[in-house]
């Protein structure tokens, strides 16, 4: 190995890789193949070192903006100092000692490639199609469509800079387009890839965000998040490869082309070391190991190629490598929850003989200090989880006093306050006329349960023709109002329309806040569209309203509805649906409940004007559409011990209606970016 060089020299100067824009494999149903007059270009991936990709990295990458058709490959012809003519903008050049977390912008021009054709068999084949199933002799009238490309993104794209909100508005795109597209399917084949589809969806219509890659932070990503799909790291600019475990990119250090390691995937495809939350111990890739299946194990040496030579030449460098852990996804059989732990460096190299007797490459990465903490949190949650006396400053342990599935700890870990003012504990709301006076619902006839696409199925049709909730029980897309099956439906209670009959499935804590009094998180991972609870109390009336004196913020109104929610269901003219109706999502309803007294966990939700969780009406237990259950559904993706939170709204000159019904609006401190300084 060379010596190292001192600070001055240690300067990168960032090559392209050799590719225009990667490759996002179409799922069974959707054509890849672009004409010339197509306005996208073609996604293709191709090896940096020029060649073929393993079967590991065959999967696709977002990074790279697309090279305009009008560019000649003369343009992009590298000069002769190894920067590129023609790039919109200049290589970027950065000290790793001093500046490893700026970013790093690959040129915006590669070198010229050959024009991929149709979809290869290896990329039809991983997006779960067959040669026996056509292949690529299927005539004209038998291809699907490509996915959709949309003009008019104004309604879908973020409406300021601000990279949190880019990052979150691509994930939330994202996540409604899979779970519609998961909706559709399932009435003809469960089996297919809905994440795969939006993906190819969401490159088609350029939705994505952070597509230069980088060494260091990721704008609008934060330590702690947490991600369900792979495909999202690709969106967000996290980590290109979809299936590969370990990114990274070609940089000029010291007139020397070298790969960077810029973020690695610790899934349990290799054999690493997790035991330690500051400490990974990472496995090389190659040699025929990291397949999930136990069969398929290493049958050979790995090489010191790829990203195996990107992370031994980042040992000798010094830059940051972005790490992100997983973790078992307690609700699916074979899911895994992908978490941001940091930034780390890599410590040491060696050799070492793996469990099939074959060498591999092992990386000890050491976090850095002074960053918010990540995996940690998942440790410490997890076995309070397993021991709920084990959490420190509890004042009680169940709040509920038996009456959730789970227990509801309550903590003080910032002053001396014992305890929210005494209130009954209770699951339901309480009407002012029993619910046997009410008008029952139409009841459906299914047997055992209710299943996608039954036409027959009353409830089904009183959901516009679908099931409401997906396979594992999260909320497709917000209605005004939504019907789940009732008492009198012929189904079990385990039919997948009862979701927020059945209670809280969540570990709550409610904990005394620095400065916003008591607030509720939870010790699970929330994911979008998840159920969160009810809010209880007391139904009143209007007239009674000014009783409640101080304790009016405990009153909910169904009046208001934030931006956020509003664009929950992202995109339909992305998948050809119509444009949602605004009245489609909300109607203002006369229901008021006031939680003074009576009420449960959502009493101490507090407002945040850029909440990540949303209210839905259901009704399951009579037909009175006015005064419906009032449920909570996650957003987005929630980590644990993330506050729970919605938008109160504001009464005011701004003509906003209010959840809360405030006689004065309160200062607002949610600390949010978009903070309209007000709620209430």
């Amino acid at each position: 190995m060379e010596a190292r060089k001192t600070k001055e020299d240690a300067v990168l100067d960032v090559k392209p890789l050799r590719s225009l824009a990667p490759m996002f494999p179409a799922p069974y149903g959707f054509n890849t193949t672009f004409s010339s007059s197509d306005s996208a270009p073609p996604f293709v991936c191709v090896s940096p070192f020029g060649a073929p990709l393993p079967s590991a990295d065959r999967f696709p990458s977002f990074f790279n903006t697309p090279v305009p058709s009008s560019q000649t490959a003369k343009d992009r012809a590298p000069a002769a100092n190894g920067s590129y003519q023609g790039a919109s903008h200049s290589p970027v050049t950065i000290d790793l000692d001093e500046e490893a977390d700026q970013l790093i912008r690959t040129s915006s021009f590669g070198r010229k490639i050959k024009h991929p054709g149709k979809m290869t068999m290896s990329h039809y084949q991983l997006a779960g199609g067959s040669k026996a199933e056509g292949g690529g002799n299927r005539s004209r009238s038998q291809q699907r469509k490509r996915p959709r490309k949309i003009t008019d993104l104004s309604l879908i794209r973020p409406s300021s800079l601000d990279p949190r909100e880019s990052v979150e508005v691509v994930l939330m795109t994202f996540d409604a387009l899979r779970r519609r597209l998961q909706q559709l399917d399932e009435t003809t084949d469960a089996s297919k890839r809905a994440d795969l589809k939006a993906g190819s969806i969401m490159a088609a219509n350029d939705l994505r965000t952070n597509m230069g890659k980088r060494i260091g932070s990721v704008p609008g990503v934060e330590v702690g998040d947490i991600f369900y799909f792979r495909i999202e790291l690709c969106l967000v600019g996290m980590h290109a490869p979809s299936m590969a475990g370990i990114d990274y990119m070609m940089a000029r250090y010291a007139e020397v082309d070298e790969p960077a390691a810029i973020s690695i995937v610790s899934a349990g495809g290799y054999e690493n070391d997790e035991g330690d939350v500051d400490v990974l111990i990472y496995t090389g890739q190659g040699g025929g190991g990291g397949n999930r299946h136990a069969e398929k194990k290493q049958f050979d040496d790995q090489k010191l190629e790829r990203g195996n030579l990107a992370l031994e030449k980042s040992t000798h460098r010094g830059n940051l490598v972005r790490v992100i852990r997983s973790a078992k996804d307690m609700n699916l059989i074979s899911g895994k929850i992908y978490i941001y732990d940091g930034l780390y460096k890599i410590h040491e190299s060696w050799i070492d003989k793996g469990k099939s007797g074959f060498n591999v490459f092992k990386y000890k990465l050491l976090r850095e200090g002074g960053q918010p903490e990540g995996l940690v949190v998942w440790k410490r949650t997890a076995e309070w989880i397993l021991n709920p006396s084990s959490r420190g400053r509890v004042i009680l342990h169940d709040i509920s006093s038996g009456v959730e599935n789970m227990q509801v700890c309550l903590v003080n870990e910032v002053d001396d306050a014992k305890g929210p003012s005494h209130f009954t504990y209770a699951t339901s709301v309480k009407y002012m006329r029993p619910i046997s006076s009410m008008r029952p619902l139409q009841n459906c006839r299914c047997l055992s349960v209710c299943l996608p696409g039954d036409a027959n199925c009353s409830c089904s049709q009183q959901n516009d023709g679908s099931l409401p909730y997906s396979s594992n029980g999260l909320l497709v897309n917000r209605k005004s109002v939504l019907y789940e099956c009732n008492s009198l439906c012929s189904c079990s209670f385990n039919c997948r329309n009862r979701v927020t009959q059945k209670g809280v499935k969540l570990h709550f804590e409610v904990f005394r806040t620095k400065d916003r009094g008591w607030g509720l998180r939870s010790w699970d991972p929330i994911r979008a569209g998840t159920f969160i609870c009810e809010y209880t109390g007391e139904i009143v009336d209007k007239i009674d309203i000014d009783d409640f004196g101080e304790e009016e913020h405990y009153n909910f109104r169904a009046t208001y509805l934030d931006e956020k929610t509003q664009k929950w269901n992202h995109g339909p003219e992305l998948i050809g649906e119509p444009s949602l109706n605004h009245s489609e999502i909300f109607k203002p309803l006369p229901i008021i409940i006031n939680a003074k007294n009576l009420g449960n966990v959502a009493r101490f939700m507090n407002h945040s004007c850029s909440p990540n969780v949303l209210w839905q009406p259901v009704l399951y237990d009579h037909s009175e559409e006015g005064y419906p259950h009032i449920m909570f559904f996650a957003i987005k993706h929630i980590p644990p011990m993330t506050e729970l939170t919605f938008d109160y709204g504001v009464s005011g000159d701004n003509g906003l209606s209010s959840l809360a019904g405030l006689k004065e609006p309160k200062k607002c401190l949610c600390g949010s970016p978009k903070c309209r300084g007000l709620f209430g």
